[in-house]
């Protein structure tokens, strides 16, 4: 079995090696360019491992290694300048390792002479004296590729770590370097760039930091942490928690189960942050226009002859006025990051803490039936807000995990999560425009409180073994979550108010009672997961086939006396298959078939089937694409075709079935990377054909789906000006394309909308600490301060404008 060496703070080409060749050195291309280049080397005599680990990172280049062939070999000690194929020649003299570089950042390191039928699996890191296998995931992220904006591979549930050209998907992989580039505030803003993804709810009300991914829903509270539900803030999430955030397309039931919310659109995963091996001191302080001032403390050690112990913190505090009238948004961070490192053991644990108050929070709008559209107002005017309007919301969660190496190929894990949600607010939560001069009526206000609990629970195997001619991945896992929900709302009586959104109107804060909230529902998400991939021909083909089972159960309780009122319990088996066919070194070709659930309901009355219990919805997914790797740039495309159930009502038996569908077709063209040094683009475009094939009585059958548009566009580019070192400028464009608003005819449609940002940071020599370095940005968002309806979330046709033009400014310092 091979394995890779990989080196963090290099942005290499791509995780897919080569052959595993002979010994030399190959001669002539691309593969030149880093073996002749001269470089300063200084590496000890050591465990051969860790010496190959320190050349990588003085070389600039990947390593891939056969593990046996280095296993008890000590290296030879080099030092000065010369060329990296020469301190290679040095540092494995009189070792019988060989090495050949099989691109211009990598090197494969072989013991013997390839014999036709090595394979190189995953990626693995060498991390302080320990060898961190393939299968594992702690310690284990994929390195950093070309320009530093995204990762060459990234988390794939019940799969592990893959690299993106194993990856039998379309998955993006974001790193906290663009996060803090860009200046993030959330992890839903550092998916800006990716045009299979639109938000559908505004910063600044009173819902969760939703997206929508391939045309469908997807909820804040559907992302997970580290591959496990339930665990991060319910409401938005904080970027400075994300070491990456990672955006796998498409329904993934049998890689992640069955998310809270169902969301069967693609999935969000964060992954925490680890103490890197060097110390980590840096401070940033920022600015965000009205008057919105914040400070981020990252702060990473490790302690131990072997730096076995880690420990990193991120604390952040940000409040102000926003651009926004009336409104102002406060936000407090503190995650705390434990890891131990072992010779066959490692563990971790992420604890924290988040608490956000948003006052003048934002009421959505709605369209009465009939209304044409109103010109979008300036969402800086805040639309039908009232002042006093607020809402709170805090989190406190704890993940522990753990991984054990039962043989170099086989490894074990488990773990374990709580969560805890709190909400309370005060505010008018919609207002409906029911004329063309957007005069509307508001609704009454109401006092809301909410809270959810959240245990989780997860283990399983990953293991890696031979039969015949083929190598397998196999990984077996069970999970559990289990969660408690309650919320209450009282309603000021005939509260309701006329307003207009160009000119809302004020009223007295109401004295409405905070209402304690008392249970109202659980949950409960089983699940047993098994899949096997399968390399072959020189790991060309890859097949991987898996199964979950998945179980649903929840009841709902009166609020008020406790009772049971519904209940539900349900099973359903998932399958998937995928197939990755790489016809060239740097070209993969895949296919995937794979389901998504959501869970069913319990028909309610006045249906003449009420206390029917409805199966799990199955959506099914079929997609091709393509991938190429150009060496320090990747392009990708896929087609791919979602189709989705729905409850619809049979009017003449007066009962309610899942009969209805929708059928979401699409091609994304997706590219990132460095495809000159210095010059970095990442974007892409999503055309779409969001079809409602089943409809109740097929009055809207073949329409296309509300609050979806057809064609999106997302390019983002930045460059290093040459003449000004350290200074880098950025530009980004956003199209949406018109969107119909209902499914009545005539057809209302919300327009199309181009939004573009502008951004610089310069990077230079801290003064107060030699050697490390200061980043000053400076970004605009919105730049020409364009007013547009920017979406709805279209399940309850709640729209939202595009924010105003916002500027952001910070300065980082590194001690």
């Amino acid at each position: 079995m091979f394995a890779r060496i990989t080196v963090a703070a290099v942005a290499a080409g791509s995780l897919m090696a080569g052959d595993v060749l002979a010994q030399g050195v190959a001669a002539g291309g691309p593969q030149q360019a880093q073996a002749g280049r001269p470089a300063t080397f200084n590496v000890p005599s050591q465990p051969l491992a860790q010496a190959l680990t320190a050349f990588g990172q003085q070389a600039g280049v990947q390593i891939v290694v056969n593990n046996s062939a280095v296993a008890g070999k000590t290296s030879t000690a080099i030092g000065g300048s010369m060329t990296a194929e020469h301190a290679l020649q040095l540092l494995l003299a009189g070792t019988g390792v060989t090495f050949r570089f099989t691109s211009a950042n990598t090197v494969t390191i072989s013991g013997v002479p390839d014999a036709g039928g090595a394979l190189q699996l995953d990626p693995v890191q060498v991390q302080g004296a320990f060898i961190v296998p393939p299968q594992a995931m702690i310690d284990n992220a994929p390195p950093v590729y070309a320009g530093g904006q995204v990762a060459t591979g990234g988390q794939l549930g019940l799969l592990g770590n893959r690299a993106v050209m194993d990856t039998p998907f379309n998955q993006s992989n974001y790193t906290a370097k663009k996060a803090q580039d860009q200046q993030a505030k959330t992890v839903r803003d550092v998916l800006i760039d990716d045009p299979s993804v639109r938000i559908t709810r505004g910063d600044n009300s009173p819902g969760t930091d939703q997206v929508k991914i391939r045309g469908f829903p997807v909820d804040n509270s559907d992302t997970s942490y580290g591959g496990l539900y339930g665990m991060l803030p319910n409401s938005s999430i904080m970027a400075e928690m994300a070491e990456r955030v990672e955006v796998l397309k498409g329904p993934s039931a049998l890689l992640n189960g069955i998310p809270p919310f169902g969301s069967i659109g693609g999935n969000v995963n964060v992954v925490p942050k680890r103490a890197p091996n060097e110390d980590l001191t840096q401070a940033t302080a920022s600015y965000i226009s009205g008057s919105q001032f914040g400070g981020h403390i990252d702060f990473g050690r490790r302690f131990g002859e072997d730096k076995e112990f880690g420990v990193r913190f991120n604390g952040v505090f940000r409040g102000g006025q926003t651009d926004i009238q009336y409104n102002a948004d406060q936000r407090a961070l503190a995650v705390l990051g434990f890891d131990v490192r072992g010779e066959r053991v490692r563990l971790s644990a992420d604890l924290g803490y988040q608490n956000q108050y948003i006052s003048g929070i934002t009421p959505y709008l709605t369209l009465a039936p009939g209304v044409q559209l109103p010109y979008a107002p300036s969402a800086r005017s805040n639309p039908t807000a009232q002042p006093w309007g607020f809402q709170g919301r805090k989190d406190a969660f704890g993940v522990f995990r753990l991984e054990m190496d039962i043989t170099d190929n086989v490894t074990l894990y488990a773990s374990a999560g709580a969560h805890d949600y709190r909400m309370g607010g005060l505010y008018s939560a919609a207002t409906t425009i029911t004329n063309f001069n957007g005069a509307g009526t508001a609704l009454a206000p109401l006092n809301f409180s909410q809270y959810t609990t959240s245990l989780t629970a997860q283990g399983g195997l990953r293991a890696l073994f031979s039969t015949a001619d083929v190598n397998h991945e196999l990984a077996l896992t069970a999970s559990t979550l289990q969660q408690d929900n309650g919320q209450v709302n009282v309603s000021q009586p005939g509260g309701a108010f006329a307003t207009n959104i160009y000119n809302s109107t004020l009223i007295a804060r109401p004295n409405i009672p905070t209402p304690a909230a008392n249970k109202t529902s659980t949950s409960g998400f089983n699940s047993i997961g098994i899949a096997d991939t399968i390399f072959s021909l020189n790991n060309r083909v890859q097949l991987t086939a898996g199964l979950r089972a998945q179980n649903v159960q929840s009841a709902n309780f009166n609020a008020v006396t406790g009772a049971l009122t519904a209940s539900y319990d349900q099973t359903v088996v998932s399958p998937a298959v995928a197939l990755i066919v790489k016809p060239l070194e740097n070209v993969s070709l895949y296919g995937n078939y794979i389901q998504g659930l959501q869970q069913g309901t319990v028909v309610q009355v006045p249906f003449a089937n009420a206390g029917t219990i409805l199966p799990p919805y199955v959506s099914n997914q079929i997609e091709v694409g393509v991938k190429v790797d150009w060496g320090t740039f990747t392009t990708t495309a896929a087609l791919f075709q979602i189709t989705q159930p729905s409850v619809i009502t049979n009017t003449a038996t007066n009962t309610q079935s899942v009969n209805g569908q929708q059928v979401n077709q699409g091609l994304e063209l997706n590219m990132f990377g460095e495809p000159a040094k210095g010059f970095r683009l990442l974007g892409g475009a999503m055309f779409l054909n969001p079809v409602l094939a089943k409809t109740q009585g097929g009055a809207a059958d073949g329409w296309i789906a509300p609050f979806t548009p057809q064609f999106t566009l997302n390019l983002s580019g930045e460059v290093d000006l040459p003449f000004v070192p350290g200074l880098t400028l950025a530009g980004r464009a956003i199209y949406t394309g018109p969107q119909y608003i209902d499914t009545t005819y005539p057809r209302r449609m919300m327009p199309q909308w181009t939004r573009f940002d502008l951004g610089a940071r310069y990077t230079f020599e801290n003064p107060g600490a030699k050697g490390k370095m200061l980043v000053a940005r400076f970004d605009v968002d919105n730049i020409l301060d364009a007013n547009y309806w920017a979406g709805s979330n279209q399940t309850a046709t709640f729209m939202f404008l595009g924010a105003p033009r916002t500027f952001r400014l910070s300065l980082t310092a590194d001690f």
